[in-house]
């Protein structure tokens, strides 16, 4: 009996050993999990400011009615999300209502995030309690009156926001379904590439055609249209995701931030779940007529691209692969707002490194030698050439960026 007794309590401790070490191996797929999906949401873009702890908050997004600043989510008890549930977790990402329920604005993108599911969101939670608790005490409601009133929510909820997870569309594929839902939700990218209404919410009608922020055009990445992504194939998006450049463009701006904090880090699989995703329904590009090589801003422009842009960017507009974006029949040269174009030729500009391109070649600033007209000529030029057609860039457009970028 006594044997039997020992031997029956050797299996039992070896059962609870065996079902410990799964539940650990449970947790630490469960956070590693999490770990992944905060980096397809580019969780760091608002809630890290370079240099500081991560997640600890801070990072100021200017918005056309003010100031708002990227919350500490990290487990800080006192400033942080410690106190929070997952409950409460997950009534900000499908909700948009914080602790108490406290209504959130919309430059937290729960109106994408509402889609992400409640296993993902859990897994996402796990990861953030792992994280290292930071005091750092963040004012995020940095609105003036009127918009500093969070009871204005309510109707804005009403008018631009509709609650529920990511629906399968039983008629795709799962590979289409999957790039549909990290585009439309995790990965948010109507968040900056959606036009917006005069409240600041999405013009979901005009999902993916582009919008205009801070100045920074985030281009029609549909793909139909002479400015979206007819012309890519789907290994062109994968490569420009994964690397931050392609046959066709170099990431700049926001959209380098955004590749070398997320995008490089996406499995080849969800990359090209993506890349189906908006190919889908590709259909030819219309043709567009470009303004006449006579008229005198483009007589202009031409003599100005000869002396300060053809040495990078080739006579042809070709580029060099890899290295100076091509601008023939490239979709943010064909935008109909070149507020981008203009500012890389004020500012200039240095593309993202990343692990597979570590390289990150640089746009000199040309706003200290060139006009307003000298700009908006140049860039007539460059936007109705080599199978280019765009509207005309006026003085006034880049004197309005000019004034913009000086430093207040």
């Amino acid at each position: 009996m006594k044997t039997l007794l020992t031997v029956c309590a050797g299996v039992i401790g070896l059962s609870l050993n065996v079902a410990a070490a799964a539940t650990g191996a449970d947790s630490y797929n469960m956070v590693e999990k999490g770990r992944y999906l905060t980096t397809l949401g580019d969780c760091t873009a608002c809630h890290t400011v370079p240099g500081k702890p991560l997640f600890s908050g801070g990072v100021i997004l200017d918005t056309p009615f003010g100031k708002l600043a990227g919350a500490n989510i990290t487990p800080d008890p006192v400033n942080g999300i410690g106190r929070w549930s997952f409950d409460d977790f997950q009534n900000a990402m499908s909700k948009g209502h914080g602790l108490d329920g406290k209504r959130l604005y919309g430059a937290m993108p729960f109106t994408a995030y509402t889609k992400v599911t409640r296993e993902d969101n859990q897994a996402i939670w796990a990861y953030l309690k792992t994280v290292d608790a930071s005091d750092n005490k963040v004012e995020t409601n940095q609105l003036p009156f009127p918009f500093n009133v969070r009871t204005s929510l309510i109707g804005w909820n009403l008018i631009n926001f509709k609650e529920g997870e990511f629906k399968a569309n039983p008629q795709k594929s799962e590979q289409w379904n999957r790039g549909a839902y990290l585009v439309e939700g995790l990965g948010h990218c109507g968040t900056c590439h959606t036009p917006k209404n005069l409240i600041g919410g999405d013009k979901n009608d005009q999902f993916l055609t582009g919008a205009n922020l801070q100045n920074w055009v985030a281009p029609n990445i549909t793909s139909t249209g002479h400015d979206g992504l007819g012309a890519w194939n789907e290994d062109d998006i994968v490569n420009y995701l994964k690397t931050g450049t392609n046959r066709f463009d170099i990431a700049s701006g926001p959209m380098a931030e955004e590749v070398e904090h997320s995008s490089q880090h996406w499995t080849d699989q969800d990359l090209m779940a993506v890349a189906v995703y908006l190919k889908d329904g590709a259909k030819p590009a219309e043709a567009a007529k470009p303004i006449a090589a006579t008229d005198a801003s483009m007589v202009s422009g031409k003599a100005i691209y000869a002396d300060r842009c053809s040495a990078c960017h080739t006579p042809n507009g070709d580029g060099v692969a890899n290295l100076f974006p091509k601008l023939a029949m490239a979709p943010l040269i064909n935008s109909n707002d070149p507020s981008s174009l203009i500012r890389v030729v004020l500012a200039g500009s240095r593309a993202g490194a990343t692990d597979a391109a570590p390289t990150a070649p640089a746009m000199p600033a040309f706003g200290w030698n060139l006009s307003d007209e000298n700009v908006a000529d140049v860039l007539t030029y460059v936007r109705n050439t080599w199978g280019n057609a765009a509207p005309a860039v006026s003085s006034a457009s880049v004197k309005e960026v000019r004034e913009a970028l000086s430093p207040k």
